[in-house]
Parts: C-alpha cells; sequence; structure tokens
C-alpha cells in the first residue's frame, strides 16, 4: 500500500510544513495527565484549561518552540516530613504539548482554583489579491 502525502497532490503547493506539523502531533503520544479542556472562546480565540490540582505557580512553566506551546509542572522535593497512609493524589511531572497553527499567539495564563487557564489569540486573516504581469519570453 502507497502512503499519501500532501506531495501526492499536485496542486497543495507548500504544505509540506503542514505535513511535518501533524508528522509532530502524532509522534507527541502526551498521555492522559493532567486532564484538559480547548474551548473557543470566540471567533479568533482559544482557551486551553489544564487541571493542575497541587500544582503551584512556581510549579509549572509555559513556553512556545517553535509553533509548539508546552506546558510543564514539577512539583518540589517532599521533604519527607509527612508520612503518608495513603497517596491517591498524582504528584508527578508533567509535560504537555500543542501544535500552533501560523498567526496563533499565546496570551495570558492564570491559575484559578486548581485550573491552568492558557488564552490563545489567531489573527484575523486578510484577503489578499495579488495581480501577476505577464511578461514577453
Amino acid at each position: 500500500m502507497t502512503k499519501m502525502t500532501l506531495a501526492s497532490y499536485p496542486h497543495m503547493l507548500g504544505f509540506e510544513q503542514l505535513e511535518r506539523v501533524l508528522e509532530r502531533s502524532a509522534k507527541g503520544g502526551n498521555e492522559g495527565y493532567p486532564p484538559f479542556n480547548i474551548e473557543q472562546t470566540s471567533d479568533f480565540s482559544y482557551r486551553i484549561t489544564l487541571a493542575v490540582a497541587g500544582f503551584s505557580e512556581q510549579d509549572l512553566s509555559i513556553t512556545v518552540e517553535d509553533r509548539q506551546l508546552v506546558i510543564r509542572g514539577r512539583q518540589a522535593e517532599d521533604s519527607g516530613e509527612r508520612v503518608f497512609l495513603h497517596r491517591g493524589i498524582a504528584a508527578r511531572q508533567f509535560q504537555r504539548s500543542f501544535v500552533l497553527a501560523d498567526g496563533v499567539e499565546v496570551g495570558e495564563a492564570k491559575m484559578e482554583n486548581g485550573l491552568l487557564h492558557v488564552d490563545l489569540t489567531r489573527a484575523k486573516p486578510e484577503t489578499v489579491i495579488q495581480t501577476i504581469k505577464i511578461k514577453k519570453g
């Protein structure tokens, strides 16, 4: 069976970057922790919400690396003074990645009731009409 790529379509020019982005997101392998929501808050804005109960603002980092939003969480080491009879609340580190389209910018991030909200905006696309002159050979 032949693998279909965007290069297989002769009218789709310059979409190699899109193909690389799709491959990268498929290889992301994000597990289910922490759970998250993605909502569209307007025609040109989105909000990613992660459930990060037990993490403080200092335990979290948000970066944009090569058009990829990366959210990492790592809690400080327990001093060992507490003795748990049962430990059911996860205290593990995590990394969540989200591939961003061109024109999507990361806005503010805020913590609220154990939820981390990250706001994104997408630039309104402009209609471009260009006339190309034809020269004689």
